[in-house]
């Protein structure tokens, strides 16, 4: 491994499917999904029943008072009035990696360690605010309501709460903000400009987070929290959303302590100039997002173990995936798997959820199985599909990500 090369050294977890590494990779091994029925609207009747919710954490208003965090939560809500709920997540998943990657507050301080984040910020907040002012002024407003609820308030929050002083930026690429946000941390230190970086991803599991995207039809309307969520199979009829956050310590290799979690060999990424909200149909950005990541990480396509596919059990978006994915591999057959049957769709948070989940089959010796994959799409002729998890030798992997626009990303990730 190189000098500048990158590996992963601390993850952390406020997810649908545990809060804690443990219980993830029980999820995991077990296809134990975090789906559960939800009332989005007191009262009213809304056609959305189910969503991945984290456990532990509860924020049924805007009012800091009805909010319900877990006992081993580390925000003390009096103390932070700018935290979003989705900050809460992220700081609790935070002081997870960088107990584990054994960073020092001195470490946080210094210039040589940045901060990359992705979150659509809270629209449920943003919503409050800006009734406040219709109804009441602006100066009945609440002071801080700009920072703890636009789009980069994960950046603002995170930064002044542990002292960063490096590189800082926010991503926005729907549901491929936090794989961008990977991809360009993994740049930072390759170039030599950061001596280690902090990728955050959070989301919010709202009302006003969810019901936009049935507004385009695009959301399960299955009630069942066991199968609402069915990635790659015939019956899919969308997907279903989750919250939380996820964080990820990357360093470089000749600074990093034992023990490592995963190398980072590179990434990829690709418009499909096609269409506003649709995938190109044949997946043509995707096929190439994957190809210039295994380019530069100088791997063949046959020696890719296992692909997290970004498939989100929406019928267009799994096909034009499975074909991309036959384009590439050819009769090479990775096993191919979309752990959103188990976890959910967490939109901007979703690509570095599932960049800590590769790591964690990886470094376990495991696949985790389609769940709910029963009768798969035509288009996935061809594909390896397990069903069950597995004990298995994952030593490379890829993990996909795609968002609005025809935005594609792909990281090349190694058994460390």
């Amino acid at each position: 491994m190189s000098e500048n090369g990158v590996v992963i050294t601390g993850m952390g977890f406020a997810s649908s499917i545990g809060c804690d590494t443990e219980t993830v990779i029980d999820s995991l091994r077990k296809g134990r999904h975090g789906f559960s029925k939800v009332e989005l609207r007191k009262g009213i009747e809304l056609p959305i029943k189910v969503a991945g919710m984290v456990p532990g954490y509860a924020f049924p208003s805007p009012d800091v008072r009805d909010w319900v965090l877990p006992p081993e939560s580390n925000v003390d809500l009096r103390r932070e009035p700018s935290l979003p709920p989705h900050g809460v997540y992220a700081v609790d998943a935070l002081e997870q990696a960088i107990a584990q990657a054994g960073l020092t507050s001195d470490q946080l301080g210094d210039d040589s360690t940045g901060l990359f984040a992705a979150s659509s910020g809270s629209p449920m907040l943003l919503r409050h605010h800006l009734s406040v002012y219709d109804e009441g002024g602006s100066q009945r407003g609440h002071p801080l309501g700009v920072v703890r609820s636009v789009a980069g308030t994960l950046n603002f929050n995170l930064a002044a709460r542990y002292g960063i002083r490096g590189a800082n930026c926010g991503f926005v690429s729907a549901c491929a903000s936090s794989s961008h946000a990977l991809g360009f941390a993994y740049d930072e230190i390759v170039l030599g400009r950061q001596d280690r970086m902090i990728v955050v991803g959070a989301e919010e599991c709202a009302a006003e987070n969810i019901l936009p995207f049935d507004a385009m039809r695009a959301l399960s309307a299955n009630v069942d929290p066991d199968t609402a969520c069915c990635p790659f199979d015939q019956a899919r009829d969308g997907f279903v959303v989750s919250g939380g956050a996820v964080v990820l310590v990357l360093e470089r290799a000749s600074l990093a302590k034992q023990p490592l979690l995963a190398r980072m060999l590179g990434w990829g990424q690709a418009a499909d100039g096609y269409h506003v909200a649709s995938p190109h149909p044949e997946g043509a950005g995707l096929a190439t997002a994957m190809t210039r990541a295994l380019r530069y990480a100088e791997v063949d396509a046959a020696a890719i173990d296992y692909v997290n596919a970004h498939a989100t059990s929406t019928p267009a978006g799994d096909r034009a995936e499975a074909l991309a994915l036959r384009s590439v591999f050819g009769f090479a057959r990775p096993a191919v798997l979309s752990t959103k049957g188990l976890t959910g769709h967490g939109l901007s948070l979703s690509g570095v959820l599932e960049a800590a989940l590769t790591v964690l089959s990886l470094n376990g010796g495991f696949l985790p199985g389609n769940r709910n994959l029963t009768c798969p799409d035509e288009a996935c002729e061809g594909l390896f599909l397990p069903t069950e998890s597995e004990n298995a030798n994952v030593k490379l992997a890829l993990n996909n990500s795609s968002g609005f626009g025809g935005a594609n990303v792909c990281h090349v990730l190694a058994k460390p």
